[in-house]
């Protein structure tokens, strides 16, 4: 009989200590190691990520469906990622379209 391992894993836990808004409150801001305001900080992190901020209205069904499926995510995210599939999809269906339109041609 094959013997196995009786290794003891220690538990793990995080000791990391519990963050509050007063410690947010205190942070301090800095971008390539100077420190900036919070706006100017938050305006670099915008540029960076290429997003921008808008208002929207969408009906309450609608927000209340994404905010159900997005769970732990933040359903805005899931709003963005939906819309960027729907545009690449209405690209897809447009370059195939066109290349059976071209195939088709070419045969006959």
């Amino acid at each position: 009989m094959k013997q196995t391992s009786i290794t003891v894993t220690p538990d793990t836990s995080d000791e990391a200590p519990t963050l509050t808004q007063a410690d947010f409150d205190r942070a301090r801001f800095q971008l390539g190691g100077r420190a900036v305001s919070r706006p100017e900080w938050q305006t670099a992190v915008r540029a960076r990520t290429g997003k921008l901020r808008i208002n929207i209205m969408l009906d309450a069904p609608i927000v209340e469906h994404f905010k159900a499926m997005a769970g732990d995510r933040g359903y805005q995210t899931l709003i963005n990622e939906t819309l960027r599939r729907v545009i690449e999809s209405e690209h897809l269906e447009t370059d195939l379209r066109r290349i059976i339109r071209e195939e088709l041609d070419a045969r006959g």
